[in-house]
């Protein structure tokens, strides 16, 4: 997956938007002002997206491009390095378990508002 697959897919997500709160090179999605995906736009080397704690750590030692997050609460938090080892198909995946973690804690009034995922 490439930076610009990345992006497209993140943005499909209800309420999705994205930001540079950390300095032009990093770049978060959020869903309703939450974080749930950023990576560095000059390198993309990797993703850092939320995980269920018991998921990250079987994700962990079953994938090696999968490590704790880095700069990030690493309970909670994993980053995937591009190196080619984790398919199109897997990477969207863990963005889609990462946005409904997010969105599942959103008050209900604001995930009504979004609508269904």
């Amino acid at each position: 997956m490439d930076i610009e697959q990345f992006r497209e897919f993140c943005l499909t997500l209800k309420g999705t938007s994205e930001g540079f709160p950390f300095g032009e090179e990093t770049l978060v999605f959020y869903v309703a002002g939450k974080m749930f995906a950023l990576t560095d736009v000059t390198s993309f080397e990797s993703v850092n997206l939320k995980c269920d704690p018991g998921e990250a750590i079987e994700l962990r030692e079953r994938y090696p491009a999968i490590i704790p997050g880095y700069h990030m609460n690493k309970k909670h938090w994993n980053t995937i390095i591009n190196d080619g080892s984790i398919s199109n198909s897997m990477m969207k995946k863990l963005i889609q378990d990462s946005y409904d973690l997010v969105f599942a804690k959103l008050p209900k009034k604001t995930r009504e508002s979004i609508g269904d995922k």
